[in-house]
């Protein structure tokens, strides 16, 4: 069974295709040549070589870089090269323990190629028979990745609110889950990767929990983002992951990660060193 593909997949870019975002010495992002050319027509806000694209060193003020970078992106959307913005503020910063540089629209995160921030919850159930996991179907009118299977619950992580928090607010939205059973999911892990997509480069972090569901549990989405719950015995969730791409891209990866722990990919696989070490390339 073929699963690290998937943790290849999330890992392909060319360091020799891109040039450094920096924030006065710090390095935050990468970004594409022809990105950062269009940047040239804001020099207050951002100083372009052909080495690397920085900040402006006049802007200190973290409030003052907010402004700059937001006025900024509103006109890249009004000559086209941003569709639109999505009015979901990510912070610029290479450690959620650290403060923020600024903050970015998550519409342009993949355009600066920051390091943007997730939470995914496996889902599951015990039974007689062994464990199964609830997945969900993204809608098919999703801006990204439309139709693809996904965890039970699965989003951003924003600026300005907690992990518990944010937590809580993704599994009511997603999966329709009490913030009292949402309590109860448990923090398992971090993984990381750098992909290039159309735009540019998601360099991203996913923090990975379990809930243990009773049998009784049923998701229902209440913010339309996703179509369809299935509840499947996870030999056959692992069987799709490893045999097909009917799952969003991380998605793999969150699976990967929970079939190792739950010790269903075994040292005797022969691709578990690969799978073991491969999922946090940041």
């Amino acid at each position: 069974m073929n699963y690290l593909r998937h943790i290849a997949f999330c890992n392909r870019w060319n360091p020799e295709h891109y040039i450094p975002f920096v924030v006065g010495t710090i390095g935050y992002g990468w970004m594409r040549p022809a990105f950062a050319e269009e940047l040239r027509r804001f020099p207050a806000v951002f100083v372009v070589d052909d080495h690397q694209v920085a900040l402006h060193p006049a802007l200190q003020r973290f409030e003052e870089r907010n402004g700059a970078v937001a006025a900024v992106l509103i006109e890249l959307v009004r000559i086209g090269l941003i569709d639109h913005l999505m009015g979901e503020l990510y912070p610029v910063l290479n450690d959620r323990s650290a403060s923020p540089a600024f903050l970015l629209d998550r519409a342009a995160v993949s355009l600066f190629g920051v390091r943007s921030f997730g939470q995914h919850v496996n889902g599951y159930v015990e039974g007689e028979d062994g464990l199964s996991m609830w997945i969900g179907r993204r809608a098919a009118d999703r801006y990204t990745f439309p139709d693809l299977l996904d965890q039970m619950v699965a989003g951003g992580f924003p600026f300005g609110i907690s992990a518990e928090e944010n937590l809580a607010k993704e599994c009511g939205e997603e999966a329709g889950i009490s913030p009292e059973l949402a309590a109860q999911a448990m923090a398992t892990g971090v993984i990381t990767y750098r992909c290039e997509t159309e735009t540019g480069l998601r360099s991203d972090t996913i923090y990975c929990y379990d809930l243990n569901l009773p049998a009784s549990f049923n998701p229902v989405c209440t913010d339309g983002e996703v179509a369809k719950f299935y509840l499947w015995h996870i030999e056959s969730v692992a069987r799709m992951v490893a045999e097909s791409d009917a799952f969003k891209p991380n998605c793999n990866l969150v699976m990967i990660d929970f079939l190792l722990r739950h010790g269903l990919i075994t040292p005797d696989h022969h691709q578990f060193k690969e799978l073991s070490s491969g999922l946090q390339s940041l």
